[in-house]
């Protein structure tokens, strides 16, 4: 039997890339963090939506809210947030190409993170799916920065290289943290503890985040409230998208279902090559079949 988490993962990474596409759509009219932004803003009233319809339809019990829970939920929206920053900050050095490809790391970074934090540990074939993951990612990303091996090896020293591995840490610390919100609650059933976990780190997120727009980007959010009509959009696909994404890592190893959700990668892959006729190069086809690799031996690894 097909375990949840799998076709769940596979959801979530589907509704990531039609997010991205989204948000490319409204990015001409808002900045990047404006854009990040119109994620929490308008996601957070469906997320508390979701929870009521949960409690009052559905006839699960609300979840009782303890220290841990609300520390993860507060680290992992916190988290999330700096990686954008740190994402953005990246962008602002010429040699960024290099920091862009150790950016794509999380999954390696998630693995240690969970074993340290959660007592999450991985069986020797996922470890594989794991690194095999990564490479390919890694040979995907040379691809979209248009940067040779050889230049990733001399960038190694570079500043940009730097901050790239601190906002992999900063993205992959946020998926743990979720997990660990969720878990933190210790009672509830999955799709319960998921579905609050997520509305209280959203609820953290849009303070948080409009707080600092409060006081050095008022304008930014002045247009994040009047492109409501293209912005909500992304809050709804959103929200889909990051129900998906916590039901998976309440359910299962946060390493694991970020190795599946790989597969996004492949949608994209798919889509540039046969709907949009992009063209394809070599290295961009072993990146692909290297995380196809992956996601078979995550799957094996499941069975």
């Amino acid at each position: 039997m097909l375990a949840l988490w799998i076709p769940v993962t596979i959801a979530a990474a589907f509704l990531q890339n039609l997010r991205s596409a989204l948000q490319k759509a409204i990015k001409g009219r808002l900045s990047t963090a404006g854009a990040a932004y119109s994620r929490f803003i308008y996601a957070l009233p469906l997320a508390l939506l979701y929870v009521w319809g949960l409690h009052d339809i559905g006839g699960f019990d609300l979840p009782q809210s303890n220290g841990l829970f609300l520390l993860y939920c507060a680290l992992g929206g916190l988290s999330q947030i700096l990686f954008t920053v740190t994402l953005l900050w990246m962008f602002s050095f010429r040699s960024f190409a290099v920091g862009t490809t150790f950016s794509k790391l999380e999954v390696v970074l998630i693995a240690f993170l969970g074993a340290i934090l959660l007592g999450d540990t991985v069986g020797p074939l996922a470890a594989v799916a794991i690194a095999v993951g990564a490479a390919g990612t890694v040979l995907l990303s040379l691809t979209e920065t248009r940067l040779t091996l050889g230049g990733l090896w001399r960038g190694m020293g570079e500043k940009a290289t730097l901050i790239g591995l601190l906002s992999a840490v900063l993205l992959g610390s946020s998926v743990v943290f979720y997990r660990g919100a969720a878990l933190a609650l210790d009672g509830p059933e999955f799709i319960m503890a998921a579905a609050y976990a997520l509305a209280i780190s959203l609820a953290m997120q849009t303070v948080m985040m409009g707080a600092w727009f409060l006081v050095f980007d008022r304008p930014e959010l002045g247009r994040v409230l009047k492109e409501w009509r293209r912005a909500a959009p992304v809050g709804l696909v959103g929200m889909a998208c990051s129900v998906c994404w916590f039901t998976a890592f309440t359910l299962q190893n946060a390493a694991y279902v970020r190795a599946l959700g790989q597969v996004e990668l492949v949608f994209t892959f798919i889509a540039g090559a046969f709907w949009f006729r992009e063209k394809v190069q070599k290295i961009e086809v072993a990146g692909i079949l290297l995380i196809v690799c992956a996601i078979l031996l995550i799957l094996l690894a499941e069975a």
